[in-house]
């Protein structure tokens, strides 16, 4: 890598493996090496930003100097933790260079007792660096570098006030470097803020998808969500990937699902512990694992390579999140998929995303049962091809020989292929087609809005604060039907309240069984609503039972 780096970071790199430079390395470090300006380097995850920033702060740091010199802030503790190896590596030729991990989730008397020792650059989590320096113990007055790693992803997590408070206690002389895989309106203010005159170097456009990455989409009724997904997963038997989930409810429900169907999955949320996310992580790193089931929160700063596939289960809320989502897979030239399953009201948020990433996404279908059927039966022709042989098996073969020698060569096969294929055959036998037909989908909603006096309204105390979206109530009302098909009306989504409209003949035991659960922690009231009448303004309308007080004995806002 000829960039002006010591021949120490360079030999300590090129025993990594690293020959040549990545193209936002190849931007940023001639810049870094010969600048003390600001600068912003919008670039997508897995691009080799660490070295990016990193090489040149090892290169300028002055040893002799025992004060802190370099501050890195990155959203997860995953993420700070791969960083802070990156930067020893990078130095491991480098005699007394120390970096400091620090974040929640690991003692902070430990962390306290690390930097008491001394070190040159501290890698750390906005809060749990925000708490030490509050005791007084991170010292950030000798600062000359802030580096903002992942901006994008802190503010997603709520850092902001924590990143205020932080950058407060730096000094204004600081050079401060803020990497990010999109440029967001919240970015653009803290570069305003805390930054002067940044110089901006972007990878590829801003906030595009990653090069590599191919975009698909399959679009299926809300009900039928989790076996188009069995059906994606079983499409594609070498499949190593990541499947991203809106809530952690919906989380634990897919991989319950998943592992009671025999698929070799786990989770990862925030109801976990810190010892059971490690030992879901270490067994997905080291592919135990091939199917990682998350929420966006929980995943946020994982650091996996080779990942095949990334699968949207439902769409995230905030669309710039897809840009995150789908830069996991695709990295270091390899090339990967990222499918969404999307239900027939989310056509619109498919072109907003091709806006977004500037990327074309492709309808596929759910493949049928046949196609499953065909691509597993031949996966499992070329496992058997490829298997390797064990000579101690040898001793067994003249008892094995005379056991099956009554059977042809035809027929042995057609018995070893039935063995391990029989329950493949028998799950996709007569197997439904999943996919939507958007024509006549059309023409039953133009069906269902001439007769809407067959629909009831219904209040119901959730809204999208509480992480309700249209296919949640969907699979609330499907999964409380009792096995009835429920046909299903507009879908209305406020923010602390929404209603939804289903056939009359269903209305009363429907009702009845939702009142009976709850959804993220919450007890879910269901109420009859008076019909819709105003169109797509409906703030003001509220059941009649409502109307009066809450249970804290304040009035509604009405406004």
């Amino acid at each position: 890598m000829e960039s002006g780096l010591r021949p120490e970071i360079l030999d300590a790199i090129a025993e990594m493996g690293f020959d040549s430079p990545t193209p936002i390395q190849e931007k940023t470090l001639p810049v870094l090496l010969d600048s003390t300006g600001d600068l912003v380097a919008l670039a997508q995850t897995g691009t080799g930003k660490t070295a990016a920033f990193g090489l040149p702060v090892i290169q300028l740091t002055n040893l002799n100097n025992k004060q802190i010199q370099s501050l890195v802030l990155c959203p997860t503790r995953e993420l700070c933790m791969q960083i802070a190896k990156d930067l020893t590596n990078y130095s491991s030729k480098i005699k007394d260079f120390r970096v400091v991990p620090v974040y929640g989730g690991a003692s902070i008397e430990m962390q306290i007792k690390a930097l008491k020792k001394g070190c040159h650059t501290v890698v750390g989590t906005p809060g749990r660096v925000l708490d030490l320096i509050r005791r007084n113990v991170l010292k950030l007055s000798g600062i000359r570098w802030l580096i903002l790693d992942e901006a994008d992803e802190m503010l997603n997590m709520g850092f902001k006030d924590d990143l205020d408070a932080i950058l407060a206690e730096t000094p204004k002389e600081r050079q401060t470097l803020l990497f990010s895989a999109t440029m967001r309106k919240e970015v653009a203010e803290i570069a305003n803020k805390y930054m002067n005159n940044p110089e901006e170097i972007a990878v590829g456009k801003r906030n595009a998808g990653a090069e590599n990455v191919r975009h698909e989409y399959h679009m299926v009724h809300s009900r039928d969500r989790y076996l188009a997904l069995k059906r994606i997963v079983d499409i594609n038997p070498s499949i190593y990937g990541i499947i991203f989930c809106r809530t952690r409810q919906e989380t634990k429900d897919v991989v319950n699902k998943l592992m009671h169907d025999g698929y070799n999955a786990d989770a990862l949320h925030g109801d976990l512990s810190q010892p059971q996310r490690d030992h879901a992580m270490d067994r997905f790193r080291i592919k135990n694992l091939q199917l990682l089931v998350a929420t966006d929160v929980a995943a946020r700063g994982l650091d996996v390579n080779n990942l095949t596939h990334i699968i949207n289960y439902n769409l995230p809320d905030d669309l710039g999140v897809y840009v995150h989502r789908s830069g996991r897979t695709g990295r270091a030239g390899k090339s990967g998929i990222s499918v969404s399953i999307i239900h027939t009201r989310e056509s619109s948020k498919i072109k907003e995303l091709e806006r977004l990433t500037q990327k074309r996404f492709e309808r596929k279908n759910v493949p049928n049962g046949h196609e499953v059927c065909e691509k597993q039966l031949f996966n499992l022709v070329d496992r058997v091809e490829n298997a390797q042989v064990d000579k101690q098996i040898e001793p067994y073969l003249p008892d094995i020989n005379k056991k099956l020698e009554w059977l042809s060569r035809e027929e042995l096969i057609k018995h070893f292929v039935s063995e391990e294929f029989n329950r493949f055959l028998s799950y996709y036998k007569n197997a439904p087609d999943l996919n939507v037909n958007v024509k006549a989908e059309k023409s039953n909603h133009q069906d269902r809005k001439g007769k809407r006096n067959s629909y009831s309204r219904f209040f119901i105390n959730l809204g999208s604060k509480n992480g309700l979206d249209a296919g949640s109530i969907i699979s609330l009302i499907n999964k409380h039907s009792r096995g009835r098909r429920v046909e299903i009306g507009k879908i209305d989504i406020m923010k602390k309240f929404s209603f939804f409209e289903i056939d009359q003949r269903s209305e009363k035991e429907l009702v009845t069984a939702m009142n009976k659960v709850n959804f993220n922690g919450v007890p879910v009231v269901v109420q009859f609503s008076k019909p819709d009448t105003k169109g797509a303004n409906r703030n003001s309308e509220f059941p009649k039972k409502k109307r009066k007080r809450s249970d804290s004995g304040r009035k509604f806002n009405r406004n």
